[in-house]
């Protein structure tokens, strides 16, 4: 499994709004000079930001885009379903043969769906995942980078 590019800089742009000195309001230009993607890339990923209520956009002439939450209330999981979409990342294709019908599990043989042994690990490993993901928040991460800046500092 491996995220897009799009979830890295929409995470790397969060993280960059919420380090800001301009009151947590930066511009595309800005944004996109920093992360070094173009602004045209970048404008749709803060657009799909922005429609899941996650940034808003700040209109006007010193404009741009700031958190429209908490950097505590922003998970990683909130950013990925954005940028990736909120489908499963495993579909059982085998439902129909007969192998698939040796591996479903007998307390489930009665639904009208059932589920094999191999649709149940991979499920299981899902729900891990998003459980772990919306563990960190855009603000764990930030506590996380001052820690090891104050424990390196410290070490001079």
């Amino acid at each position: 499994m491996q995220f897009s590019k799009s979830t890295d800089y929409a995470l790397h742009a969060l993280l960059h709004l919420c380090l800001s000195d301009h009151g947590n309001n930066i511009g595309i230009k800005e944004l996109s000079a920093t992360l070094g993607v173009s602004e045209s890339y970048l404008s749709k990923i803060m657009s799909k930001l922005r429609q899941d209520g996650i940034v808003r956009a700040v209109p006007g002439m010193n404009g741009g885009y700031e958190l429209a939450r908490s950097a505590e209330q922003i998970t990683f999981l909130d950013v990925i379903q954005v940028i990736e979409g909120r489908q499963h990342l495993f579909e059982c294709s085998n439902s129909k043969s007969q192998q698939h019908r040796l591996l479903v599990e007998t307390e489930t043989a009665e639904q009208e769906c059932p589920q094999c042994i191999i649709e149940a690990v991979m499920d299981g490993a899902e729900q891990h995942l998003h459980q772990y993901l919306q563990e960190h928040t855009i603000q764990s991460v930030l506590d996380e980078a001052f820690k090891r800046c104050d424990h390196e500092a410290n070490k001079k």
